[in-house]
């Protein structure tokens, strides 16, 4: 729908600050009498085509109406948003917005329409409200307060179906501000911690991650595999761990039978090190 600024009481407005020939569908379209119409020519009486001034507003105007506009967000492909979807349903919310993308992106393609939307209706004298199902899927810290700062001074209100800030909130107040803030501290206290553990552990000499369980005596014998022309994948069907806690079987493991059965195709070509010294022979 076209955007439209200007306040309630007063005709639309152009951009270059004329009084629109014809009004702007984002307002015309909340009338039930013109919802179905293409456009709506403004009245002689406005003047259309003259310099645009700002009329009286109406006193005590009431919002024509509420809308409530969704938005879901998942940080990779892999992950489902249909718990979100579904809450946001549940919610009582149709128009909803999703995307999969991370929260550190600059820009959320869908998160603008979303807001874009908002904006539009806000204009046109409509209550609204975005209603996200977690404020994670928003953003955390300073980057959930810097948008939720946007959404007050559009008049959007913003609205959370579970979490630390479930309910209704006005953007501008202080405790949402300050659980907000929290929020983002509690992320960096966590990845903090994470780190310090690490550090900690490599000092005293563990190792970070999975356990390595190839060697040089494997290592060679996937060599004298290979110059015997075996594939890549009946190599590693024939490779025996020989130490560690998963000593005994292939390094397949369980999907030793299910990796035999797949086409030659899929064999995928080894990397690093390992790969340059088969090259080498």
């Amino acid at each position: 729908m076209t955007p439209c600024a200007a306040p309630a009481g007063s005709p639309c407005r152009t951009g270059r600050g004329k009084v629109a020939v014809q009004y702007h569908t984002a307002r015309f379209r909340l009338v039930p009498a013109l919802a179905k119409a293409l456009n709506v020519p403004t009245p002689a009486l406005r003047k259309p085509g003259a310099a645009w001034i700002e009329l009286p507003r109406p006193a005590d105007t009431e919002p024509a109406g509420h809308a409530r506009i969704g938005y879901a967000r998942a940080s990779t492909v892999r992950q489902s948003l249909d718990t979100q979807l579904d809450a946001l349903k549940a919610a009582g919310v149709t128009r909803v917005f999703a995307e999969k993308i991370s929260t550190r992106a600059t820009v959320r393609p869908e998160l603008d329409k979303a807001v874009t939307l908002a904006r539009e209706l806000r204009a046109a004298g409509v209550a609204v409200t975005l209603v996200v199902h977690e404020h994670k899927r928003l953003g955390r810290g300073l980057d959930l307060a810097a948008l939720a700062e946007q959404l007050r001074a559009a008049g959007i209100g913003l609205e959370f179906l579970t979490g630390e800030l479930q309910g209704s909130h006005d953007p501008s107040g202080v405790v949402f501000t300050v659980l907000a803030a929290l929020s983002g501290m509690e992320r960096e206290y966590i990845r903090d911690r994470t780190l310090e553990g690490h550090e900690s552990a490599r000092a005293r000499g563990k190792a970070i991650g999975g356990a390595a369980v190839t060697d040089e005596n494997m290592l060679s014998m996937a060599l004298h595999l290979r110059g015997q022309d075996l594939s890549l994948r009946d190599i590693a069907a024939r490779l025996v761990i020989t130490s560690g806690a998963k000593k005994g079987p292939s390094p397949l493991g369980r999907d030793r039978h299910a990796y035999a059965a797949r086409p030659r195709s899929a064999d995928r070509e080894l990397t690093g090190p390992a790969r340059q010294r088969m090259e080498n022979g």
